[in-house]
């Protein structure tokens, strides 16, 4: 018999992640139970991975979006002229304003408390490699229970350049998952596949960006030029790749008519990670696109609670 496994997915993408809280907040406030209990499996990129960690404790929909509503102002705080000099040869902003921000809403709660299966990637700046943190959702998983909520959240959100590397308790400095995974369905996909063995055809993805916009390179397409031309927009070039490769991967695993992807285009530079002035402007297009998907995505998603889950005991 068929048992479907349902999976949510978030997108790094700084303050932006004010759309997918608005987003989730307004689908829970027509639910009878919280958001994150809808869900087998949750993964978050940067972002994406704070809301994930706060759903995976518990919080509710509309906490996460309270939350962002505030945590702008905290840690991206400054003045701009300032914060743009600083940039050109340290990182922006200090990360203990983003650690007391953290810490204030998640206290010194462990990865092992959560609720809910998590995975969220960072980079490991020693040696190159990947470093996703995981629940104790498999018997090899047993290392990160824990690592502390508030360490988790400041690797993936280390984003170069916004924020330095964070070490976490074990000495390793890492950086945002997003250099490599800022879109993290493939990944979730592949999770639940691979590690937790559920069968393709009965996975069920919502993806939620943080907002898009159209890819313009202006006269890159045309001529061979260097990297003062390139230097602000191979960025941008690298993470509409790796958005692009990671939902075809997933909609190839699980099948594109399981994946739903919600992110909406805006007009380019509309919104910026680090910029606070348009957080109400998020909030009210996460409420206008989780309106519009809702009839789509309510049978699929939220007709009842996911079973509980239980962790593997420490070894």
């Amino acid at each position: 018999m068929n048992e479907t496994r349902r999976i949510l997915s978030i997108d790094g993408g700084g303050i932006k992640g004010t759309f997918p809280a608005s987003f989730l907040a307004t689908i829970e406030e027509r639910l009878s139970h919280s958001i994150a209990d809808y869900f087998d499996l949750i993964t978050g990129t940067s972002t994406g991975g704070i809301i994930a960690l706060a759903l995976g404790l518990g919080f509710s929909g509309r906490e996460v979006l309270a939350f962002y509503e505030t945590l702008g102002h905290e840690v991206f705080a400054g003045n701009r002229m300032l914060l743009l000099l600083r940039h050109v040869g340290f990182a922006k902003h200090d990360p203990e304003r983003l650690r007391k921000a953290l810490v204030d809403k998640f206290g010194y709660r462990k990865l092992g408390d959560s609720r809910k299966r998590l995975v969220i990637p960072s980079l490991n700046l020693e040696n190159g490699e990947v470093h996703i943190f995981k629940t104790a959702h498999s018997a090899r998983f047993l290392m990160d229970s824990q690592e502390s909520v508030v360490h988790v959240a400041m690797a993936t959100a280390a984003a170069p350049t916004y924020f330095p590397a964070h070490r976490i308790s074990a000495g390793t400095p890492l950086v945002d998952g997003g250099t490599w995974a800022n879109n993290p369905t493939a990944l979730a996909v592949v999770e639940a596949i691979g590690t937790l063995g559920w069968e393709r055809r009965d996975l069920r993805v919502l993806s939620l960006g943080c907002t898009m916009s159209s890819l313009d390179v202006g006269f890159g397409r045309k001529y061979g030029l260097g990297w003062l031309y390139w230097a602000d927009k191979v960025v941008e070039v690298f993470m509409a790749g790796q958005s692009s490769g990671s939902l075809g991967t997933a909609g190839v695993l699980a099948g594109p008519e399981n994946v739903f992807r919600y992110s909406p285009s805006v007009p380019a530079k509309r919104f910026r990670l680090d910029v606070t002035a348009e957080i109400q402007s998020l909030k009210g297009l996460g409420f206008t696109e989780a309106r519009k998907a809702l009839p789509a995505i309510k049978r699929v998603f939220f007709e009842e609670p996911a079973e509980p889950f239980v962790p593997y005991p420490p070894a």
